[in-house]
């Protein structure tokens, strides 16, 4: 009786043991461990020790992931990126969401930046890929000539717009996506528009460079795009003050602020200078946004040849058909520019 006893209480004992290492088992593996929701960044070349670093925050005990890390071999099969934590998730969905590498999107958003430099630097707030990748990438002249451009025209590849992105995009992903996205931007339509107005994609988008810098009124801009487009058509010099500004910047420095330009400054000599060389100059002087490219290839159709700063209605202009009229409208200009105290 003793004996029978004694083995019914052994059995007992182990399916107690049993039990709690089932238990155990199953709390490390599906009880709720992670405390807040938020975007977990891994970064390329992670081990899991920096992976354990990085999620510790996001966990009420940091051991039981360990041990569930480690039975599904993730150590060895650790994936970069963003990944999205939600609140109350067990450890064995965070691991299989981790190992699994299916990463949560960005939005990646950039406008006229005016140099690579810092397009670089925005894009660099956004994605993995640092500053200097991305400008090492965008001025890869191999890359540059064999899609059909140059170092004048390569800034023009970039529509500013908002993108999806992974967060662990590498500077050539980034670059060969925004090649992808050109030449979706460039369809049968608006390269017909383009043909039509007999310019290429790249003088498309100079001349819009030029009217996004020319109005920061996004309604103004196909009236502006017709006024070049008149020029340009009966062969005048565009004449556009936003091209000697950027001539200006270029020898003076970019951070140089310029709101007046002066006589002297159209004698300057550069392929970019419009008062003295006919036609486009050799690129853009900005990266113009979806408006001023649209404002060119959807133009207003008048006969104005002359455009001023308007001192009435700031931040549009005065236009004129004829020098007369436009002398007018500039003599108004200067004494305005004049009384506010701006030189230069």
């Amino acid at each position: 009786m003793n004996l029978k006893k004694g083995i019914i209480l052994i059995i007992s004992l182990l399916f107690v043991i049993g039990g709690f290492l089932a238990f155990n088992y199953y709390t490390k593996i599906y009880k709720a461990n992670t405390i807040k929701e938020g975007d977990l960044f891994i970064p390329t070349s992670s081990n899991f020790s920096d992976v354990e670093n990085l999620v510790r925050p996001f966990l009420k005990r940091v051991k039981p992931f360990v041990w569930v890390a480690n039975k599904k071999n993730y150590p060895n099969n650790i994936k970069s990126g963003k990944y999205k934590i939600s609140k109350g998730m067990n450890n064995n969905d965070l691991v299989n969401l981790l190992r699994s590498g299916k990463q949560s999107p960005i939005k990646v958003s950039f406008n006229n930046q005016d140099t690579f430099e810092k397009l670089a630097g925005r894009i660099s707030q956004q994605i993995e890929a640092d500053s200097i990748a991305l400008l090492n990438s965008f001025n890869n002249i191999s890359f540059i000539e064999a899609n059909g451009f140059s170092k004048n025209t390569a800034l023009g590849m970039y529509i500013p717009n908002t993108y999806e992105f992974y967060w662990n995009t590498s500077a050539e992903s980034f670059r060969k996506k925004m090649l992808n996205e050109y030449h979706s931007f460039w369809n049968n339509s608006r390269l017909e528009k383009a043909k039509k107005l007999n310019l290429s994609k790249n003088e498309v988008i100079t001349l819009a460079s030029i009217v996004q810098k020319e109005t920061s009124s996004v309604d103004e801009r196909p009236m502006v795009a017709g006024l070049y487009l008149n020029r340009l058509r009966d062969k005048w010099p565009l004449q556009a003050d936003p091209t000697i500004i950027f001539v200006l910047k270029r020898n003076l420095g970019e951070g140089t602020i310029i709101k007046r330009v002066l006589k002297k400054d159209l004698e300057i000599d550069s392929p970019y200078n419009t008062y003295k060389n006919r036609g486009l100059p050799p690129g853009p002087i900005a990266m113009p946004d979806i408006t001023s490219i649209e404002a060119i290839l959807n133009p207003t159709n008048h006969n104005y040849y002359y455009m001023c700063a308007s001192v009435t209605n700031i931040g549009t202009h005065e236009f004129a058909k004829t020098l007369s009229q436009h002398n007018k409208n500039a003599f108004k200009y200067q004494v305005w520019l004049n009384k506010q105290g701006v030189n230069r």
